[in-house]
C-alpha cells in the first residue's frame, strides 16, 4: 500500500498571480510590481503572493492585488486563467501558482505605501523586454493569448471599454488586442447584427468635426453568434 504520510508527500506552497490588462494609448497594458526582496530582487513581476491556509484562492488574489497596488477589482471581469507548477519555477521551494486574468476599462493609478515596492502599468512589449521574475513572461503570454482568443466568440471586449462607448472605441479594442486594423463599416455592421452585443443608450457624443456618434453600453449577451473572425495574414 502506498505510504501517504507527510514524509512521502512533502508540503509545497500555493500562490496566486494576476494578469491585469487594460487597453490604453493604442497598446495592451499590464500592471506590474517591482520586487524588493530575493529571489529576483529589483526585477518586475506580476502582482501576487502566497495563499494562507484558511484563505480562499480568489479572495487571496484580490487581496494581494489590492495590498500591492491599491487596485480593487470592483465591476471588473475576473476569471481563473491557468495553473502553473513547473518544479523549478520558484528557487525558494516547490510552488504551484493559480493565475487569474482581470480586465479593467481604465488604468487605475497604483497607490502603494511609502515603504512598499513600486507598481506601474506598462505595455506588453516593454514588459516582455524586462524579462519578468519567475515564469511570469510565460504567464503573461498566456493571459494575452486568452484575451485575444475570447474576443472572437465572447463580448469580453466591452469589459475593456468605458461604461458607455462608441462603436469606434469598441473597434479600437479589437484593433489593439489583435494588432490589426478592422474595416470600420464592416465591423459596425457585424456588431449591430449580433443580438445582445451592445445596446444603445439614446445619447450621442460629438468628437472633432465629424457627425455625432451614438453611445452604447454592454448588452445582455455573453457569447457572440456568429463569432467575429480574427483576420489572418493568409
Amino acid at each position: 500500500m502506498l505510504d501517504r504520510t507527510p514524509p512521502q508527500f512533502p508540503p509545497f506552497a500555493v500562490t496566486v498571480d494576476l494578469v491585469v490588462l487594460a487597453v490604453a494609448s493604442s497598446t495592451v497594458q499590464v500592471l506590474l510590481v517591482r520586487r524588493d526582496t530575493e529571489p529576483f530582487a529589483g526585477q518586475w513581476s506580476l502582482p501576487g503572493g502566497f495563499v494562507g491556509v484558511e484563505q480562499d484562492l480568489e479572495d487571496a488574489a484580490r487581496s494581494k492585488l489590492e495590498a500591492k497596488t491599491g487596485v480593487a477589482l470592483a465591476r471588473t471581469h475576473f476569471e481563473q486563467l491557468a495553473t502553473f507548477g513547473r518544479p523549478d519555477r520558484d528557487p525558494r521551494m516547490r510552488t504551484v501558482s493559480v493565475v487569474y486574468l482581470a480586465l479593467v476599462a481604465e488604468r487605475f493609478e497604483p497607490v502603494v505605501a511609502a515603504d512598499a515596492p513600486p507598481a506601474a502599468w506598462t505595455d506588453i512589449a516593454s514588459a516582455r523586454a524586462r524579462s519578468l521574475a519567475f515564469d511570469h513572461d510565460e504567464i503573461l503570454s498566456g493571459g494575452v493569448a486568452r484575451l485575444a482568443a475570447k474576443l472572437e466568440y465572447t463580448t469580453l471586449a466591452t469589459a475593456l471599454c468605458p461604461p458607455t462607448f462608441t462603436i469606434a472605441v469598441l473597434r479600437s479594442v479589437y484593433d489593439t488586442v489583435w494588432g490589426v486594423e478592422l474595416d470600420p463599416a464592416n465591423f459596425h455592421r457585424k456588431v449591430m447584427a449580433t443580438t445582445g452585443f451592445v445596446e444603445p443608450t439614446g445619447e450621442q457624443i460629438v468628437a472633432g468635426a465629424g457627425r455625432p456618434a451614438k453611445l452604447y453600453r454592454p448588452g445582455s449577451a455573453e457569447l457572440l453568434n456568429p463569432p467575429l473572425q480574427r483576420p489572418t495574414d493568409e
